[in-house]
C-alpha cells in the first residue's frame, strides 16, 4: 500500500510539473517596431505610422469617433398652405475643428416667390461623439418671409439624434425650435429627419416639418438629396 501511495503522489507531481512549466519558444517576440515591413510600404500608411509611434486606444478611437457626418443637402419640398412646390438647400453638421461643435444652414424657397426661409445654428452634442444617441441644444437665427407675415430672430430649441449606422448610414433625428420664443410672433417649428444611405457618399433624406404661429400652421414635405464630402 505505501508503495502504491508514493507512486501516486510521484505522478501527480510529475503532471502538476509539466502544466505549471513555462513554455520556451524557439524565437524571440517582436515588438511592432520590429516587424520586417517594407520601409515602402509603412511611408504610404499612416496606420502603420501611427501604430509604430503609439499603439492607439481603440475604444477610446470609437468612443469619440463621430458616427454621422457633414451632410451637404439639394432637395425639393411641398408646402401646404401654398400648395405649392419650392427649392431646399443647405449644410448640416459642419464640425468646427475636433470638437463637439458644429454649424448647420439652411435656405427654402417657393417656385411662386410666396415664401422664403433662411437661417444658422450651432450645436453642441453634449455625449460623445462616437455614441449612437445623442443630445444637443440648437441656437441661431431665422427669418421666415411667407405670404401673409414675416418674421425673424433668435432661434433656441434642441435636437434628438438616433444614429442607426455609423458613418452616416442611416439616421432619425427629432428638432423643436422657436423663433422669438415668448414674444407675439413666436413661431415652433418641429422637424422629423429620415436620412440613409445609396452609395457612400450620397445619401436621401426625407423631411417633414410642422411649423405653427399664430397666423398660419403648415406641413413642409422634403425629399432630399445629401452629399458626404
Amino acid at each position: 500500500m505505501r508503495r502504491l501511495l508514493s507512486a501516486l503522489c510521484f505522478g501527480v507531481g510529475v503532471n502538476l510539473f509539466v502544466i505549471t512549466a513555462p513554455v520556451l519558444c524557439d524565437t524571440p517576440s517582436k515588438n511592432a517596431q520590429d516587424l520586417d515591413i517594407s520601409p515602402e510600404i509603412i511611408k504610404n500608411s499612416p496606420v502603420l505610422q501611427r501604430w509604430r509611434r503609439q499603439v492607439p486606444n481603440v475604444l477610446e478611437d470609437i468612443k469619440n469617433d463621430p458616427s454621422f457626418s457633414t451632410k451637404i443637402r439639394v432637395g425639393s419640398s411641398y408646402f401646404s398652405s401654398e400648395k405649392a412646390f419650392g427649392v431646399n438647400i443647405g449644410v448640416e453638421d459642419l464640425f468646427i475643428g475636433r470638437t463637439s461643435l458644429t454649424v448647420s444652414g439652411e435656405y427654402q424657397a417657393v417656385f411662386n416667390g410666396q415664401r422664403q426661409v433662411y437661417g444658422a445654428d450651432l450645436h453642441y452634442y453634449l455625449r460623445p461623439l462616437g455614441s449612437y444617441i445623442n443630445i444637443t441644444p440648437v441656437v441661431g437665427y431665422r427669418h421666415l418671409e411667407i405670404d401673409s407675415y414675416s418674421t425673424d430672430g433668435v432661434n433656441l430649441g434642441a435636437k434628438l439624434l438616433l444614429v442607426l449606422s455609423r458613418g452616416g448610414a442611416g439616421d432619425i433625428s427629432l428638432t423643436q425650435s422657436w423663433v422669438g420664443l415668448g414674444t407675439g410672433e413666436e413661431v415652433g417649428l418641429t422637424t422629423i429627419s429620415v436620412g440613409y444611405a445609396l452609395t457612400s457618399s450620397i445619401r436621401i433624406s426625407t423631411d417633414i416639418e410642422q411649423q405653427n404661429s399664430k397666423q398660419n400652421k403648415e406641413t413642409r414635405l422634403g425629399i432630399v438629396f445629401e452629399w458626404l464630402p
